[in-house]
């Protein structure tokens, strides 16, 4: 499984989110993929699983099906997020 964070970078929460990313990495020794969604892939993303909210943390099987997904802040618990990612 993997888990995706879809957030814009200039946008008045981007402090909070990469703050987020740094203490995930320094807890678990794993980093999650961050989209933007104004990118095509980033905009691709959020039309297949709907994310209308940023920033948006998507949890996908290896199959790429939603297994999770939490929505705007705050930013939900690294030991929730940890358990998605390999």
């Amino acid at each position: 499984m993997s888990v995706i964070v879809i957030d814009k970078p200039m946008s008045e929460h981007a402090r909070e989110v990469e703050e987020y990313l740094h203490e995930f990495e320094r807890r678990t020794s794993k980093k999650l993929e961050v989209v933007d969604p104004d990118t095509r892939q980033g905009a691709d993303l959020c039309r297949v699983y709907d994310v209308v909210e940023y920033p948006t943390l998507l949890a996908l099987s290896e199959d790429r099906q939603l297994r999770n997904m939490w929505r705007g802040l705050p930013m939900p618990l690294i030991d929730e997020v940890s358990y998605y990612v390999q």
